[in-house]
């Protein structure tokens, strides 16, 4: 909650926090770096980095192991295998494997034998043909042969809810003198019945009874990801060439509901967002219909894959871009509010974000239809039932004048529509007359609308829930400014910061984009327009 402690690590918030994190697939990487700090300076630590097994299928922590193989000191690396997607042995001879190989004894013997071996003629071939007899001997053995291979011990598995064990295998890999990896198999809720029956509702959840598990709250209305969920189901039964990809996050992103239905066209590539967006692209020259559901914040993983896979070659990839704007309490790491910024950037990328529940359906109808790359941003949570009545055809690049008036013009991206028409109303009990706009499309931008608008206003307000610099607001900015518009455009959106955890209304009023904060700077505005006429 706002002012509580962080979901995640934070390190300006605990001096047990050594790393901030939130997003998957970092702690190799960044124990490394500790670690050969602690080589640089001479200090004398341990560094053990913990990566679940699904953080293991992001390509930066394989990408870390490559690199720790060079290590020549400690670094303990704890594979939580929750899941038992690597290997189900946990069992004696693994364990007596292990426990053999980091033996002191054991150890010395190895570096003694290199050694003598190394010192003897054509000693370095016999010591590659011993390597490569020993590799065959232990593929048969050890399950963690992959990581061997790379060069880092591999310990285990071993039960990670037996302490004992546990405790005597961690003792072992501090001995080891490189990066050495713990296979420990855990079960994910264990202890509390509801989350072990139910892992997935349990990984991210809000307020619940403890007795039973069920959620507490909730409207039962449909979210944005619901009708996202729902349509393009429909779309999928009427068009065989649809086929839909997360990166594990087929719940969250609602594409299990197109899993269930078409288990041959939906593709869970786990935590790898820039393979998803790259296999995307492939599926696209392929003559396949990609769609990417993806969290905003986990999309700026693949925005190098966005540019040169799929819009240099201006492929039809639909990416869904879920979770966009403030999204509360899982803090800086996860606010999507930098996804108009880096994509707007990007040549040959339209963007569209919705108004209410009925233009999300008839945007993601539109999104599979457009034979481009195209980006749909919507938030988390409750789909807006506002502005019903408005429900003109999607006509690509134009946005949608809800209210003609004049004086002052608010223009809106997509969710902020709600917090638009609050504005418009308290202005209007201001004494201003005031026109509403739904920009519809962030990308490409609507000059027609903006030329028009400046025909009988003096000031256009852009309203949108992400960072403003290379935000939607700055854009129509730059166009009045270049085109020399008489046009005062005040720009409302988040400062150049990231923003905490915490309830969304509150952040929302803490970062100024909430009715009252933007009725008092438009006001404060037309003053001082007044005053230099």
């Amino acid at each position: 909650k706002y002012g509580g402690m962080s979901g995640f690590p934070k390190r300006k918030e605990s001096e047990c926090d050594c790393f901030d994190t939130g997003h998957s697939s970092t702690s190799i990487s960044a124990g490394l770096g500790y670690a050969l700090a602690r080589e640089i300076t001479g200090e004398d630590y341990k560094v053990v980095s913990v990566i679940g097994d699904g953080a293991l299928t992001g390509g930066m922590a394989f990408e870390a192991l490559n690199n720790a193989a060079r290590l020549k000191s400690n670094f303990i690396i704890i594979l939580n295998d929750n899941n038992m997607s690597i290997s189900e042995n946990v069992g004696g001879l693994s364990s007596y494997l292990a426990g053999f190989r980091t033996a002191d004894a054991y150890l010395d013997l190895k570096l003694n034998v290199l050694n003598s071996l190394n010192k003897m003629p054509y000693g370095e071939k016999m010591v590659s043909k011993i390597r490569k007899t020993k590799s065959g001997i232990k593929q048969l053995l050890i399950p963690g042969m992959f990581f061997e291979d790379m060069g880092i011990t591999y310990l285990g598995p071993v039960d990670g809810h037996d302490l004992k064990t546990l405790t005597k295998t961690l003792n072992e890999a501090k001995r080891v003198n490189h990066a050495v990896l713990v296979h420990v198999v855990t079960k994910k809720g264990k202890g509390y019945l509801p989350a072990e029956t139910n892992p997935s509702k349990f990984h991210g959840t809000g307020p619940f009874d403890v007795t039973t598990g069920e959620t507490i709250g909730g409207s039962g209305k449909d979210s944005y990801t619901d009708i996202f969920s729902k349509v393009l189901a429909d779309i999928g039964k009427k068009d065989e060439k649809v086929v839909a990809i997360t990166a594990a996050m087929a719940d969250g992103t609602g594409l299990s509901r197109f899993a269930k239905l078409f288990p041959e066209r939906f593709f869970d590539v786990g935590i790898a967002e820039e393979h998803a967006m790259t296999f995307a692209a492939g599926l696209a020259a392929g003559g396949m219909k990609p769609v990417f559901a993806v969290y905003s914040s986990f999309l700026q993983r693949a925005f190098d894959q966005t540019i040169h896979d799929v819009c240099l070659q201006n492929l039809p990839v639909v990416i869904a871009v879920d979770r966009a704007g403030l999204v509360g309490s899982d803090g800086e790491t996860h606010q999507g509010v930098f996804d108009l910024s880096f994509l707007s950037s990007i040549p040959n990328l339209s963007i569209l974000s919705p108004k209410n529940r009925w233009e999300m359906a008839d945007m993601v109808r539109f999104a599979v239809d457009f034979q481009y790359p195209v980006a749909l941003r919507y938030p988390r949570g409750e789909a807006y039932e506002g502005l019903k009545e408005f429900r003109a055809p999607i006509e690509y690049g134009k946005s949608e004048l809800l209210y003609e008036e004049s004086e002052i013009a608010v223009m809106f991206v997509g969710h902020m529509s709600f917090l638009a028409e609050q504005v418009r109303e308290d202005l209007k009990a201001a004494g201003y007359q005031c026109s509403l706009i739904n920009a519809r499309f962030v990308k490409p931008l609507d000059t027609e609308m903006i030329r028009k608008i400046s025909e009988n206003h003096r000031i256009l307000v852009t309203i949108e829930e992400n960072v403003l610099t290379g935000g939607f607001g700055e854009q129509v900015e730059d166009f009045v400014m270049r085109e020399d518009i008489p046009l005062k455009v005040r720009t409302i959106g988040i400062s150049d910061d990231y923003v905490e955890h915490g309830n969304v209304d509150v952040l929302r009023k803490e970062v100024g984009l909430d009715r009252e904060s933007i009725v008092k700077k438009v006001i404060a505005d037309d003053r001082r327009i007044e005053e230099e006429k």
